[in-house]
């Protein structure tokens, strides 16, 4: 879609409205309309949710208080459907602090978030909000981006700590691949990761590998020493330079904890033998392995019995929510229950809520992460959130 600079919308976009008043819906509408969009509107999020599934607008204006549903319910559908466009807010009922706090919270699922537009707005307010989509570069960069980032040192590592649910303390954090952008600021991973196989995994491999380990000692140097996870396809242990180089890279200090590598349910299940095979190996330089997004597929049940992995990670679809859903609170603590019978770590991720960290720990969950207790940050921001914690 070409962009224009023009001080009005491009003619021609497509607009969604989510908003439970059928009056503010109308309104909305005939607003958007009058600036050159072809509106659609909902009462529902359900009926938003049934035409995302034919077109993808350009622009979805979402009320943050709905009678079904609310505003962040909704982003997180939009962020696990991976919603491309860009996102309005508008209320009446909530303060400035409320209000960026959903906006941070649909930044951080990697959408993109217009300025807020309060209830009621002048027509000049909202016509600016969404004059701002014509700078909107599209969601994806893909393989180019990380190909010019390696290349210009554009890569971060930022990192979200991992939390021992009995005391409340620091045990780790996973390490999180960014991408500092020239022009749109930080991207995040899936703005710019590569197909599976394709060849640049490797530098990237390469890359997370040794800056994780760098970081650590810049930690250990102030006496901090979490055990940090790192995320990697399978298909990198193939190939021995890796493994090589890990060994190389892996720091002396006595108080190193060792280093746990995530591995997706998805690969294990696709070829059980190479991850038993890796698993191995790791173990014999102190190197633990975790499945990630445990709970996505059962296939892995029986046969995480067979792997000597270290952690199982709960999948953040099955945590959100199983306070309240007797299914999923069921699944949580089966999964839980799977990995101490089986001598690992269970951990939680994506905590967002006050009640899913109660049944968790009701659940005997050992350790969690999410925003409830931190959102993922850049190397010095973490140090000091450690110290302080």
């Amino acid at each position: 879609m070409n962009r224009t600079s023009a001080d009005a919308p491009e003619r021609g976009r497509l607009a969604y409205i989510l908003d439970d008043e059928p009056e503010i819906r109308e309104l909305i509408t005939n607003i958007v309309t009058s600036f050159g969009f072809t509106a659609r509107a909902f009462g529902q999020a359900t009926a938003l949710e049934m035409a995302l599934t034919e077109t993808v607008p350009d622009v979805i204006i979402l009320d943050l208080s709905l009678g079904d549903t609310d505003g962040i319910d909704v982003i997180r559908s939009l962020a696990a459907s991976r919603f491309g466009g860009a996102i309005l807010l508008i209320s009446g009922r909530h303060d400035a602090k409320t209000i960026d706090e959903v906006s941070r919270i649909g930044k951080h699922h990697g959408l993109v978030m217009l300025p807020f537009l309060q209830k009621p707005f002048r027509l000049d307010q909202c016509k600016q909000r969404l004059s701002l989509l014509t700078s909107i570069a599209p969601a994806s960069l893909g393989e180019a981006a990380l190909e010019s980032a390696l290349r210009n040192n554009q890569l971060e590592l930022w990192y979200q700590p991992k939390i021992g649910l009995k005391s409340r303390q620091v045990c780790g954090a996973e390490a999180l691949i960014r991408l500092r952008h020239p022009t749109r600021g930080i991207l995040l991973p899936a703005e710019f990761l590569p197909r599976s196989g394709d060849p640049l995994h490797h530098p990237l491999a390469d890359f997370v590998m040794r800056r994780a380990l760098t970081d650590w000692l810049f930690f250990a140097a102030d006496q901090i020493t979490p055990k940090l996870a790192i995320n990697m396809p399978i298909s990198i242990f193939e190939t021995p330079e890796f493994v090589s180089n890990l060994r190389k890279y892996l720091p002396s200090d006595p108080n190193f904890p060792g280093l746990i590598v995530e591995l997706t349910e998805d690969e294990v299940v696709s070829d059980p033998d190479l991850a038993h095979e890796v698993a191995i190996q790791l173990k014999l330089y102190n190197i633990g392995v975790a499945i990630d997004d445990f709970g996505s597929g059962y296939a892995t049940l029986d046969q995480a019995r067979a792997l000597p992995f270290t952690e199982l990670k709960i999948d953040r679809s099955k945590v959100d929510g199983c306070a309240s859903t007797p299914e999923q609170y069921l699944e949580c603590r089966n999964i839980i229950d799977l990995a101490h019978r089986l001598g690992m770590i269970a951990v939680a991720e994506g905590i967002e809520r006050a009640d899913d960290l109660a049944a968790l720990i009701e659940m005997k969950c050992d350790v969690g992460q999410g925003a409830i207790f931190a959102w993922p940050m850049q190397r010095d921001e973490f140090k000091q959130w450690v110290a302080r914690a």
